[in-house]
């Protein structure tokens, strides 16, 4: 459950009060909460060596945000460094403590408090470009309740990454309305997010969380890709992929239909991740160990 002692609400980072009363302070200067049509969620366990660029990164938006910081529990000091990152940012956020272990229970506390049109879910271990929220909002205002961003290996070419754009924009023609990226680039339209049940460890507590949920968006309307809509992820010291589906399982999802996507999470992977306790909070202790490494 979220920790209300854990919640710096509606202040800037840096403390000052005249940051409250629905007012945020970002790049293009001081904007009211009305006027921002975005939550960006941002959940976090033990990303202290991450979250300053990933804020940074964020505080460039050339759109006006709600920035929500959610703690699930972290034992390095990340809340702390997340504030001071927004400080020195000079954006302001929302910081909220989940002690439910794992990154569904944490997205679940971030989308309870959005109260804007949309909803981006962003990593800590991930940057953002300035036009990343524009063009994300650009893309569900032409009718889509989702849309999924690109991404390559860090260290990657400005060429190899439009490549990559290139490529997931044309594989979304051949497996329309699948997830084909992760979570640290996902956004939504908030009323489409809820209507299907949001995130909710009751609904959906196992790894693959953001495939899972575009299982359940899709019956919402179209989920869109672009070529030039991405996120770089930043190097990671350790190696090794996250828990996840086997060979055989991801070929089973891209070859489902809409009509039984659901049912292959719920009626037959979730018992497979069960039995190998790949549950989100085992995600949530593999990416510690990989920071940590």
């Amino acid at each position: 459950m979220r920790d209300a002692t854990g919640i710096t609400a509606g202040m800037n980072a840096s403390g000052d009060p005249a940051a409250m009363g629905g007012i945020s302070q970002g790049p293009g200067g001081i904007h009211a909460w009305h006027a921002e049509r975005w939550t960006v969620i941002v959940p976090f366990f033990n990303e202290r060596a991450h979250l300053p660029s990933c804020i940074a990164s964020l505080a460039r938006q050339d759109v006006p945000f709600h920035l929500v910081l959610v703690d699930n529990a972290s034992t390095d000091g990340s809340g702390a460094v997340a504030l001071a990152a927004c400080a020195a940012a000079g954006v302001s956020a929302e910081l909220l403590v989940e002690q439910e272990p794992g990154k569904v229970a944490a997205l679940r506390t971030g989308l309870a408090v959005a109260g804007t049109e949309f909803v981006a879910t962003c990593d800590a271990d991930t940057l953002y470009p300035p036009d990343y929220l524009a063009r994300a909002a650009s893309l569900l205002d032409q009718g889509a309740v989702a849309a999924v961003a690109a991404t390559q290996p860090p260290g990657a070419s400005r060429c190899q990454r439009r490549l990559a754009g290139w490529k997931l924009e044309l594989t979304s023609k051949l497996l329309p309305q699948q997830c084909l990226n992760g979570g640290a680039g996902q956004v939504f339209r908030t009323s489409a997010l809820r209507a299907v049940g949001g995130f909710d460890p009751q609904i959906w507590n196992w790894v693959l969380e953001d495939h899972e949920i575009m299982a359940r968006i899709e019956q919402q309307g179209r989920i869109a890709y672009h070529r030039h809509f991405e996120c770089p992820p930043l190097e990671r010291s350790g190696s090794g992929p996250a828990p996840g589906w086997r060979f055989h399982e991801r070929i089973l999802y891209h070859c489902s239909r809409a009509a039984n996507r659901k049912a292959f999470f719920h009626a037959y992977l979730a018992a497979k991740l069960r039995a190998r306790a790949l549950s989100s909070e085992r995600l949530r202790r593999h990416e510690s160990q990989l920071s940590h490494a």
